[in-house]
């Protein structure tokens, strides 16, 4: 029994997936904080390239040689 109970202690074979788990994991909280952040500013330019692209008018070319 103390045999199972000492190699249990020694195997660190799910060490890696729970350390690999908790990188994914701050990362897409990284991801999530750095989206919530740029958010307005990307709000703010998007309107107004749309006022922009609203407003504009199509010219006509002239006459080519």
């Amino acid at each position: 029994m103390f045999d199972l109970i000492k190699r249990f202690h020694k195997d660190e074979s799910g060490a890696v997936t729970v350390d690999w788990v908790v990188l994914t994991a701050a990362i897409v909280g990284l991801g999530i904080a750095v989206l919530a952040s740029v958010r307005t500013g990307v709000e703010d330019v998007a309107g107004k390239i749309e006022s922009a692209l609203t407003s504009a008018e199509v010219g006509t070319l002239g006459k080519l040689n």
